[in-house]
């Protein structure tokens, strides 16, 4: 799909340069877009917010403004070509709250490519940073509006006039895109986007990239044009200690300083916009294991009236933090689906991980499909010979092939792990499939990990695709005190896989227990074991309760050293921060993996409640775009019984974002990560066919047809056997002479 995006585009800046901008601008704005152009499929990928027009018919591409003459272009561009748009303004506002950033952005683009008297749909693209979410979309034209709404998935399917062509799609998991239908050409689009993505902790530092460079080619060629660029940061990092801005890509000016509160700004008028990802990082001011807990009481228009906390427990920014001896046991799909790229990335992840290791450090490596295959019966020291044998044991038996079995492995690996004595062991599960038996491993994993003490080894998990069931394996991090993570794409495995073993082998903190917890009544805690403390990763912790919370509360765990650690933490309560919007994304993952593992229907609910009451899309929830005329617009959202009525209002239901459940079917046919997904354009002589072919079959059967042909006039049943000759080349006739036999009782 991201290759479709990216042939599009470079068709599009092709294509742009019919538009004529004058004899004193043609010269230097025809070899902008070609100098811009670049043929790999990254280079045309958005990196920044962008708005395109889907170009079917060549011959409307010029200047509204200038007409000029055109030589005539007879055809069509199958699939449409993607013309990026002239950017006028951006305004960005970015709201950080603990790891969670919430961005909104507001942007103008212009259709500069359409002749004044035709129409084209428009694309907007949006990058998003680290596990982004789109909240939201808001467009308005020249002749209508639209905006997103989140409504249940049985509100949609109840649903009589909508239209469910599902256009939007997400390329790679960070790019979101939806199509507004039928701008004028020459006007303006207004675009406000809102979503939330997370903040990398780093070296001690919350760190935020927003993907916010600008090509070249969407600056307004006329010199007059004034552009504009805003850019403001609010910073409320929530943590009863001094924070500080470490570094940030664009000349941020200071607005206000406080010890827990940072606002920034920047404010320009540009010749050109952004050519760089806005980049900015913060530390908290603490050398040691700190922590902190934030309460606060709910809205008055929450359905949930439990009080909320949050916990946070920092790894401190000393370096010299004595870690567990790594023991890490890496368990490998090697199924059919990982041949090619997937599992050349992770043999090279897995390399560089164990080549890291010292050599009082032990590791083992298991390869599995149908069966499993062990680098060695027992735990090797990580010494320069073993790690070479290691190297060419992985070239040797990481050979995908076969279907995917992860019982066995898995418990191969628990049961070397438990016996590796004094330390916390690490199991690391990479797969790229779901299998049929998911609960019965959570709960045989939870049966042999939980109360194991301090030797209860430390499980974390990697998903690749979307095939694999991504809530399978993050219940079975949450089980084992780990952490998940996932690369949807090829490109992203090696930083990504590399990331979670560091972070999985590098823990400081274990068997962590705060305990007001066990004390208070009705407690809801997400996630539901609280996971171990690592030198790059905090452990948040936050949920709902009922009754009274201390002051304060003393929290406790296991060093490597053996020893125990406790300090004691005060509440403070969280003043202008939205703890229901930022623990959102959180609750709803943990509450949906509860909901798939127990298969509870009322959990599901909870979810979908959530889910539209915080605007954090779900599993069980799914988003529409309403279309609204101007004269008609209402500044308010509508029931979507409201939408549905006569009242100017047209929906579209928009693909779901959400992760799913995995797929059985793909991972038995052995399907490769991506071979399955969505289309982004949609052939248009397919799809009219495809909706005669549905209509007709829906509302009649062959018999009815002919018997209708009978009783009209000659010139009729001609047009009539026309089309029936033209419809059998899409096998429609075939398909009505199957079901003709059982319409046969019914058309008498």
């Amino acid at each position: 799909m991201a290759d479709q995006l990216s042939s599009s585009v470079a068709l599009g800046l092709k294509l742009s340069r019919r538009v004529y901008y004058g004899k004193e601008t043609v010269l230097s704005s025809a070899p902008k877009a070609s100098m811009s152009m670049d043929r790999s499929v990254e280079a045309c990928l958005p990196k920044a917010p962008m708005v395109y027009a889907e170009i079917l018919k060549p011959a409307m591409v010029d200047n509204p403004d200038i007409p000029s003459y055109q030589p005539h272009v007879y055809g069509v561009c199958e699939p449409p070509a993607l013309i990026p748009l002239h950017m006028h303004g951006i305004d960005m506002e970015v709201d950080c709250y603990l790891d969670t950033a919430f961005v909104t952005l507001s942007g103008t683009w212009r259709l500069h490519c359409v002749i004044a008297n035709k129409t084209c749909d428009c694309r907007v693209a949006i990058p998003m940073g680290e596990e982004g979410s789109v909240l939201g979309v808001e467009v308005s034209t020249s002749r209508r509006s639209f905006y997103t709404q989140l409504i249940t998935t049985r509100e949609m399917y109840d649903t009589e006039n909508m239209d469910i062509a599902k256009d939007s799609c997400l390329l790679k998991h960070q790019i979101y895109t939806l199509k507004v239908p039928e701008v004028d050409g020459g006007s303006s689009l207004h675009v406000k986007v809102r979503w939330s993505q997370k903040l990398v902790y780093e070296d001690g530092q919350f760190c935020l990239c927003i993907p916010f460079s600008f090509p070249t080619y969407v600056t307004p060629v006329e010199s007059n044009t004034t552009k504009s660029e805003k850019i403001l940061v609010n910073l409320k990092a929530g943590i009863p200690a001094p924070v500080q801005c470490r570094s940030t890509s664009h000349s941020l000016k200071e607005l206000q300083h406080g010890d827990q509160e940072l606002v920034f700004s920047y404010d320009a008028e540009v010749m050109s916009f952004s050519n760089c990802d806005f980049l900015f990082s913060y530390s908290v001011c603490s050398d040691d294991i700190s922590g902190s807990l934030l309460l606060q009481a709910p809205s008055p228009h929450d359905f949930d009236q439990r009080e909320m906390f949050c916990f946070t427990l920092f790894p401190g920014s000393d370096g010299l933090k004595q870690v567990f001896r790594k023991v890490m046991i890496i368990v490998v799909d090697t199924s059919a689906s990982m041949h090619g790229g997937p599992i050349e990335s992770v043999k090279t992840a897995v390399l560089e991980a164990i080549s890291d290791l010292e050599p009082m450090d032990t590791f083992n490596i298991i390869a599995f499909n149908e069966s499993s295959v062990l680098f060695s019966p027992s735990m090797e020291q990580a010494t320069h010979e073993i790690i070479e044998k290691a190297a060419e044991w992985i070239s040797t038996n990481l050979i995908p092939n076969g279907g995917t079995n992860i019982m066995i492995p898995l418990n191969q690996a628990v049961e070397m792990a438990t016996k590796t004595g004094d330390t916390v062991p690490s199991i690391i599960l990479i797969t790229d499939g779901a299998v049929v038996n998911e609960r019965d491993i959570c709960n045989d994993v939870k049966k042999r990990l939980l109360d194991e003490g301090l030797t209860c080894p430390h499980m974390s998990t990697f998903g690749i695709g979307s095939y694999c069931n991504h809530y399978f394996l993050n219940m079975l991090s949450q089980i084992g005190r780990g952490y998940h993570d996932a690369a949807y794409d090829i490109d992203s495995i090696i930083f990504k896989l590399k990331r979670l073993i560091h972070k999985a082998s590098s823990l400081i903190l274990t068997n962590i227990k705060i305990d007001a917890l066990e004390k208070i009544d009705k407690l809801e805690l997400c996630p539901f074991r609280i996971p171990d403390l690592s030198t790059s990763s905090p452990v948040i912790v936050s949920g709902r309760y009922s009754g009274y919370f201390p002051e304060s509360v003393q929290v406790s765990g296991i060093l490597a050293d053996s020893s125990t650690f406790v300090i004691d933490v005060k509440a403070h309560k969280a003043i202008d921060i939205p703890l229901d919007r930022v623990l959102a994304r959180r609750q709803i993952n943990t509450l949906t993996c509860l909901a798939w593992l127990s298969e509870s229907t009322e959990l599901e609910e909870k979810v979908t409640k959530i889910s539209i009451q915080t605007g954090m899309p779900s599993e069980y929830a799914s988003m529409i775009l309403v279309q609204t005329d101007q004269e008609k617009q209402s500044s308010s959202p509508v029931l979507v019984k409201e939408i549905m009525g006569l009242n100017g209002r047209k929906v579209i239901c928009l693909q779901t974002t959400g992760f799913g459940f995995g797929n059985l079917t793909a991972t038995y046919k052995s399907l490769p990560p991506g071979s399955e997904e969505i289309k982004l354009h949609e052939s248009k002589l397919m799809k009219v066919a495809s909706n005669i072919q549905e209509r007709l079959v829906d509302r009649c059967c062959c018999k009815c047809f002919i018997q209708a042909c009978s009783q009209v006039n000659e010139r009729c049943t001609i047009i009539f056997t026309q089309l029936c000759t033209a419809l059998a080349c899409f096998q429609c006739l075939s398909c009505c002479c199957e079901i003709c036999d059982t319409c046969e009782q019914y058309c008498g």
